[in-house]
């Protein structure tokens, strides 16, 4: 029994960093990024900075930028669909 809490623990999957993708509805770049996310079975959190002005400043105090889309994933951020980095944070492949 020992042998096999072992294995299964070694099977265990590394829990998703949280996801927040700060967004407006006319960014075609906002689109693409939740297509993508949503494609690669990525759980996130969609926050429109347009209709939200407190989560706009937001983005800009951790982004520096008020561009979308600003990616956030487990408190690093992407600024822009950068297709690498949000991989390499993610740990996919």
């Amino acid at each position: 029994m020992a042998g096999m809490r072992t294995a299964q623990r070694g099977r265990r999957r590394t829990r998703q960093p949280r996801v927040i993708l700060f967004t407006t509805p006319t960014c075609g770049f906002c689109r693409a990024a939740k297509q993508y996310l949503r494609q690669r079975g990525v759980r996130f959190k969609e926050v429109d900075v347009s209709r939200d002005p407190a989560a706009a400043r937001d983005m800009q105090r951790r982004s520096g930028q008020m561009g979308v889309p600003v990616i956030d994933i487990g408190g690093q951020i992407v600024v822009g669909f950068d297709r690498p980095k949000i991989d390499r944070l993610l740990g996919l492949g």
